[in-house]
């Protein structure tokens, strides 16, 4: 072997090491981030269930994974984060639940918002939130009137929402519009679908995640999520990490996005 290539290997052994001995979030590059990251929180039940615990306690614990898991993605530069927080079929839980789920999440919203406005991140919501109690709807509007300012990350809550409840108010929307004369079938594209739903004024996502383990996507932006790279992990919500959503944007990060085409046209 010559001296240049003992030079040549030594050099890439060093680089290796100073790699593994990286923190994971130091081993994100920042040119390559997902825009928009979209989480189905699951797992909240099953975590208490192994601990004896009521259902309730995973939901709790599960509110300090939210905080955390906003903390890195405002640290890392992610701009918009979606977390799957009430379906529509959530609705169909017992009563006890379906309140205690209700009073949890506005109680922690409250809570979190001094420290929201503090790391600069906005908070918005989606869904069929006619369906919420009155008192619960007004106390998030007031959550979310008092980050309006924010122009960092944007926090979205999809609360009591369903993804085919979407699309069906959307092609409602537009039809009525069709009846109006205000726009043609003819005209009716994808960028016009998608300007009628509920995420309108954000970029789909680039990256769904679930915990728990389940490999469905439970009705959560079915339309959004067309080229969305897709990670599952068995953790459940309330133990996933900051180090958990670090290694799921370091492995978006390897992936190849190639929206219908060939490596050969992405590449050239």
């Amino acid at each position: 072997m010559s001296l240049a290539s003992v030079v040549k290997l030594v050099i890439m052994l060093i680089n290796n090491l100073h790699y593994y001995n990286m923190t994971l979030i130091d081993k994100i590059d920042r040119t390559n981030l997902p825009a928009h990251v979209a989480i189905i929180m699951d797992g909240n039940g099953r975590w208490a269930k192994a601990r004896q615990l009521n259902r309730s306690a995973g939901h709790v614990e599960g509110v300090n994974t939210v905080r955390r898991i906003t903390e890195i993605a405002s640290e890392i530069g992610i701009k918009y984060l979606t977390l799957y927080t009430f379906s529509t079929e959530n609705w169909n839980r017992p009563k006890e639940e379906v309140d205690a789920l209700m009073h949890l999440i506005v109680t922690a919203i409250e809570r979190e918002t001094p420290d929201l406005i503090k790391n600069n991140v906005s908070l918005t919501m989606i869904g069929d939130t006619a369906r919420m109690p009155q008192e619960a709807y007004d106390r998030l509007c007031q959550c979310i009137n008092d980050t309006a300012h924010c122009t960092g990350l944007k926090l979205c809550l999809a609360l009591s929402y369903s993804s085919r409840w979407e699309i069906t108010q959307a092609c409602k929307e537009i039809a009525l519009k069709v009846k109006a004369g205000e726009i043609n079938p003819e005209e009716i594209t994808d960028e016009v679908i998608s300007k009628h739903l509920n995420t309108a004024s954000m970029p789909d996502p680039d990256l769904l995640i679930r915990t728990g383990g389940d490999m469905r996507i439970s009705n959560f932006l079915l339309w959004q999520i067309a080229y969305a790279e897709i990670n599952v992990i068995d953790t459940y919500w309330p133990d996933y990490s900051k180090d958990d959503f670090c290694r799921a944007i370091i492995q978006y990060q390897s992936r190849e996005r190639r929206f219908g085409l060939t490596s050969e046209q992405i590449n050239k």
